[in-house]
């Protein structure tokens, strides 16, 4: 499964919600989070579940809850109410996971439920950075998010273009998530006019070893997608990297040349998630 562009839809906006699966996106999240007012819980929790009860998606669909002890069990209590609506849900996202003890309590809140659903896990606070490896490895997590907004905040960080202040977290995010074996999905480009910008910072993303990135309307979608799918060179110079290897397994040789460049275990990874992301993508697509 590809989880190249993840769509944040408020969950009180049921016309926004029905209209986030038609948009391309390989994931998209019902919000009943920061999107929604306190005022409005109740009737957010009401319209995410009369969608998901009617929903007919191609798409992964995941529902953010309110953390653990601050509103969580009344969420899913709601949500999950429907069997329908159960049946349509595929992921919880979990905001603010200061430790893997988190994940764990929302996957045991779901399950009194009835519902065995995987979580993905937002890392974005001070504890949630520095227990990352933790939160990766608990046995319901399947992707780390990483959300530079609300760690800014919470550090009292300046934000700024460049994104130095939370470099490093976004980087320990990629490592924590890599070791684990789970997706990491990058932060939100908050500016959706931006174009230039998004596919900027989503370079970036995928340089760093993400697998995708959060989107907040619409138009980012297609812009993430193109850039965590690899080019039609890219993809033909990892094909020839591939050939190469069988040769060279054949001839028990070790290293070996592509292109004029030696070639070694490292390269050849790089040349196996190339395709990997290419296979994932068109697996989305049929």
């Amino acid at each position: 499964m590809a989880r190249r562009s993840v769509l944040f839809s408020p969950g009180d906006r049921p016309e926004l919600m029905r209209k986030a699966p038609t948009t391309g996106a390989d994931a998209v999240v019902f919000d009943l989070e920061d999107a929604v007012a306190p005022g409005r819980k109740a009737e957010a929790r009401d319209a995410v579940r009369d969608v998901l009860s009617a929903l007919d998606a191609d798409c992964e669909v995941c529902v953010r809850v309110q953390p653990p002890g601050s509103g969580a069990g009344d969420d899913l209590g709601a949500v999950l109410a429907d069997p329908a609506a159960r049946a349509s849900l595929d992921a919880l996202v979990l905001p603010k996971a200061s430790d893997g003890d988190d994940v764990e309590e929302l996957a045991d809140l779901a399950a009194e439920r009835d519902a065995d659903l995987p979580v993905l896990a937002l890392v974005e606070t001070a504890a949630g950075v520095l227990h990352a490896e933790a939160i990766a490895t608990a046995a319901p997590t399947d992707a780390l998010i990483f959300g530079a907004e609300d760690l800014a905040a919470d550090i009292g960080a300046t934000r700024t273009e460049e994104g130095t202040e939370v470099l490093h977290a976004r980087e320990h995010v990629v490592l924590a998530a890599a070791a684990a074996g789970v997706d990491a999905i990058d932060t939100l480009h908050t500016d959706f006019e931006d174009e230039a910008g998004l596919r900027d910072d989503t370079e970036f993303a995928l340089e760093l070893g993400y697998d995708g990135k959060l989107a907040v309307h619409p138009s980012q979608v297609g812009p993430i997608n193109e850039t965590f799918t690899p080019d039609p060179e890219r993809v033909e110079w990892a094909e020839r990297v591939l050939a190469a290897r069988e040769e060279a397994d054949a001839e028990s040789r070790g290293v070996f040349a592509v292109d004029g460049e030696m070639v070694d275990a490292p390269l050849v990874a790089q040349a196996e998630r190339v395709l990997e992301r290419v296979r994932a993508a068109a697996g989305d697509e049929e």
